[in-house]
């Protein structure tokens, strides 16, 4: 019983620590930081090898280029001479100024050729090149470009266009040409009877008809419009 509680009396007025882990007492000091990092610091694995600065007996540990066209060549120095080395560095030393325009103007480019803007635009790409399920880089002619698009359309006279291969708007006097150079390609007479010309021929007269009657409603609006309003 007396060991119990000497043992409680120890554990009551002494602070509890970790295992293993000093105990500090809450005003203590606290530990200095680790010294900081250095602008130079030694290769972790370079050679042994003498300084690069003649006369210089101290071990060569820090690299440094040999050159600005031998950027992955380097010299070995001590601590001191490295430090030299680098403060005396000139990359555009023995250039004129309009070699060192021109090195300015590669830096801007990461020393990548360069050219003026849209130059190497004006050509075509080649389809061959690339997959474009979607058509992103189909090129089209400045015609094409004003010609209004398949959604304007009317749903009805899609089949009827696409029979005559023509694209809306038309006009009766495309519509009428165009309907004479079909009927002279698919006459019988002019396919010794063949019937997939006949049937085509068909389906010709069929469209025409159509979109005639559409033109004729369309120029007829406009008329009737103002014979309304007057």
């Amino acid at each position: 019983m007396a060991a119990i509680l000497a043992a409680s009396r120890a554990l009551s007025t002494t602070p509890a620590c970790l295992a293993e882990a000093p105990c500090h007492a809450h005003n203590g000091r606290m530990a200095k930081r680790g010294p900081r990092s250095r602008s130079f610091m030694a290769e972790p694995e370079a050679p042994p090898r003498p300084c690069d600065q003649p006369g210089c007996p101290e071990p060569g540990e820090y690299r440094a280029p040999a050159d600005r066209r031998r950027l992955n060549d380097y010299k070995w120095f001590c601590l001191n001479h490295v430090r030299a080395y680098n403060a005396a560095w000139d990359f555009y030393k023995g250039l004129g100024p309009a070699e060192i325009e021109h090195e300015i103007r590669s830096d801007t480019g990461w020393q990548r050729p360069t050219w003026p803007l849209g130059r190497l635009g004006s050509g075509r790409i080649d389809p061959a090149l690339l997959r474009d399920p979607l058509g992103l880089f189909t090129y089209a002619t400045s015609a094409d470009m004003h010609r209004p698009s398949r959604q304007e359309t009317p749903p009805e006279l899609r089949a009827a266009l696409d029979v005559m291969g023509l694209t809306w708007p038309t006009d009766q006097p495309v519509l009428k040409a165009r309907y004479k150079d079909l009927a002279k390609q698919f006459h019988p007479d002019a396919n010794g009877g063949n019937r997939d010309a006949e049937e085509k021929l068909k389906d010709i007269n069929r469209a025409y008809s159509l979109l005639r009657k559409r033109l004729q409603e369309r120029s007829a609006a406009p008329e009737a419009a103002t014979a309304a309003a007057g």
